[in-house]
């Protein structure tokens, strides 16, 4: 049974307080996943290792995130969400003042695990809205908040890059340690706790397994390029991961208090919208790794923009503002015809923008048409999936619900990242001392990023309208359908 305090002790949140303090968090704990992008050509002269070595100060933020995600989910639903999400602006802090102190890989490594922790604040900031705000309220400020996933990696690009450019790459850090004292200051200013609970046992071993088998899962994906996809090390993870997840799965439909419950996670709805959730997310992330690398590509490839790292990232920029500007027009898309339309209409923006891009790349102007175009896909999409989730769990799983759909959006961008990287990594030409992407390569990854819009059109297309009238009373009191924000 979820508990709400007494009315008297507990102190409403402002709607636009609280919109506006938790998109500031979501934007800044996303924008750890751009933070060190133009940084990664010095990366290794400046920790004085290898190049291989240094992409996992891109690999562990991104696991650590993965794998947090549904565990802060259920720990809010637990012990409070606004606890866990001071705890997760406290680990940012702690992550970047580490990062900003050292140029050791390891010291390095565990600074970037630790500001990966912070990524369980969105679907934490999510619950608290549903639990928060006016039932009238919700959709939009949803809608908002899962935007800043895309936004605040867009933003990151260009910021990252003007620091690095012009200051000590140590100043990177210190700003992110700067902004997360800020969100944190403002969350203890302006959120109040949540009043939902869910008081039960926290499942530790469901949390150690799910963790065990998600790493088994995610590092292969994110390093069968470097260890080749057929060996042992490679497919012995793959195995691992599959035994580890299955173990995971029994243990967990076996005890009362499961990290996840899967039960729920099965329903229909959950389930078709985790899955479109991972081709979305996969979508997504083909822009991030392939545009910049086109419009930084010198003019002598005969496809390249030649521009800046500074230049590329402010070209991208205006794709992460239309997702935040798209975010209201979800929200009223879903309230007059419900999220599973928006969801299906955000997969078809995307795939029609990597068509664009994959017949127009000549100039500057194309590629941030392109951009824009799929951002706005990527905007409507993610401001519709909390909409589905939560208008199919129970009010006392919102958290565990939401973060797993957050790691769901996780595995998409980690399979999106292999698989785009081996495609570039393999079709190549050389220039000079150079070896670059052909623009074969390029348009095969788009080809890649329209099939995977495809599926998720049609995993959309598959998620039910309707459930029945039990579950419909369990999520009556937050239902997003019929939301009017």
């Amino acid at each position: 049974m979820s508990q709400l305090p007494p009315p008297s002790t507990h102190r409403s949140a402002s709607p636009r307080a609280a919109v506006a303090v938790l998109a500031f968090v979501g934007i800044i704990a996303s924008l750890m996943q751009t933070i060190v992008v133009p940084l990664i050509p010095q990366l290794p002269s400046l920790l004085h290792t290898t190049a291989t070595n240094t992409s996992w100060i891109i690999t562990a933020t991104l696991l650590a995130g993965a794998i947090v995600t549904p565990i802060a989910g259920r720990l809010g639903d637990i012990f409070g969400k606004r606890r866990m999400l001071l705890i997760s602006l406290l680990l940012l802090i702690a992550g970047s003042v580490i990062c900003a102190l050292t140029s050791s890989m390891g010291v390095m490594l565990a600074g970037r695990i630790l500001q990966g922790l912070a990524m369980g604040v969105i679907p934490l900031g999510i619950s608290i809205l549903r639990d928060e705000l006016p039932r009238e309220k919700v959709g939009a400020a949803v809608a908002t908040i899962s935007a800043t996933m895309g936004v605040g990696g867009a933003i990151g690009l260009p910021v990252s890059a003007l620091i690095a450019q012009n200051a000590n790459w140590h100043v990177l850090f210190w700003a992110a340690a700067g902004l997360a004292a800020v969100a944190l200051v403002l969350v203890l200013a302006l959120l109040p706790e949540s009043p939902v609970r869910t008081p039960s046992k926290f499942d530790g071993v469901g949390a150690a397994g799910l963790a065990a088998g998600l790493v088994a899962l995610l590092l292969p994906i994110t390093k069968g390029a470097d260890w080749g996809w057929a060996s042992p090390l490679t497919l012995g993870l793959f195995a691992a991961a599959v035994v580890i997840l299955v173990l995971w799965g029994i243990f967990e439909l076996r005890i009362a208090a499961p990290l996840v419950d899967l039960r729920v996670s099965a329903r229909p709805q959950v389930l078709f919208t985790n899955m479109a959730s991972i081709a979305v997310g996969f979508a997504m992330y083909a822009m991030s790794l392939s545009f910049p690398q086109l419009l930084m590509a010198p003019t002598a490839t005969g496809y390249g923009l030649g521009l800046s790292m500074v230049q590329a990232g402010l070209a991208l920029a205006p794709g992460g503002l239309v997702m935040m500007l798209l975010s209201p027009v979800s929200a009223r898309l879903s309230s007059r015809r419900g999220p599973k339309v928006t969801l299906i209409a955000g997969a078809v923006v995307i795939g029609a923008g990597y068509v664009l891009a994959f017949f127009l790349t000549s100039a500057v102007w194309q590629v941030i048409t392109a951009s824009m175009v799929i951002g706005a896909g990527i905007g409507l999409a993610y401001a519709a999936m909390p909409a589905l989730i939560m208008g199919a769990v129970p009010l006392k799983e919102t958290g565990a619900a939401n973060g797993l759909n957050s790691l769901m959006r996780a595995v998409g961008t980690s399979g999106s990242a292999a698989v785009m990287g081996v495609i570039l990594a393999n079709m190549t030409m050389t220039l000079g001392p150079a070896t670059l992407p052909t623009l074969a390569g390029f348009h095969t990854t788009f080809a890649v990023a329209i099939f995977a819009a495809v599926a998720a059109m049609v995993l959309a297309a598959l998620i039910p309208r309707n459930r029945n009238a039990g579950e419909a009373a369990n999520t009556a009191a937050g239902e997003l359908v019929d939301a009017k924000g």
